[in-house]
């Protein structure tokens, strides 16, 4: 079952959709996301960049892998938190898209050993919560007509906020 709770935004022309999509190739449309992860990451691996193509996996309609003939794929992460919830290890991790691939923070968190709780798919833990552990908290954009730097957050659900 995928749901994805948090900020959604919709093109209401074909105008404003190619400007958000040439927003997104310059980098001025900038999504993140809140994720609960399973373990704790080493020191060095607090802060990062996963820059691994992504494609759909062999056979399947649905799962995606990591692939090097796939699609240019960048995921940067940071660790917020890291907590124990019933002697399982935790993180709580910002995710910021550079590309905006199908499942992409799931593939890349699972590919990196850090699968997001409730995530059956990739290998997520599903006894703490019972949906993807994903939240897409914060986006930020140009107004397509009047040029402003807009910026909406949306708060953290309570069914992840108990891992917070």
């Amino acid at each position: 079952m995928k749901i994805l709770l948090g900020l959604v935004l919709f093109a209401k022309n074909e105008y404003i959709q190619e400007c958000f999509i040439n927003q997104m190739k310059t980098g001025d449309f900038k999504k993140e996301y809140i994720s609960v992860v399973e373990g704790f990451f080493d020191d060095i691996n607090k802060k990062g960049t996963i820059n691994k193509p992504i494609s759909r996996k062999q056979n399947s309609i649905i799962e995606r892998c990591v692939d090097d003939n796939g699609d240019y794929s960048v995921t940067h992460y940071e660790v917020l938190k890291e907590n124990k919830i019933d002697n399982t290890p935790i993180s709580i991790v910002k995710c910021v898209l550079e590309t905006g691939r199908t499942h992409q923070i799931r593939v890349h968190m699972s590919y990196i050993n850090h699968p997001l709780l409730g995530d059956d798919l990739y290998g997520g833990n599903t006894n703490l919560i019972k949906r993807q552990a994903l939240h897409s908290y914060k986006m930020s954009f140009i107004h397509p007509v009047f040029k402003q730097n807009l910026s909406f957050i949306a708060s953290i659900p309570k069914d992840l906020n108990v891992f917070m």
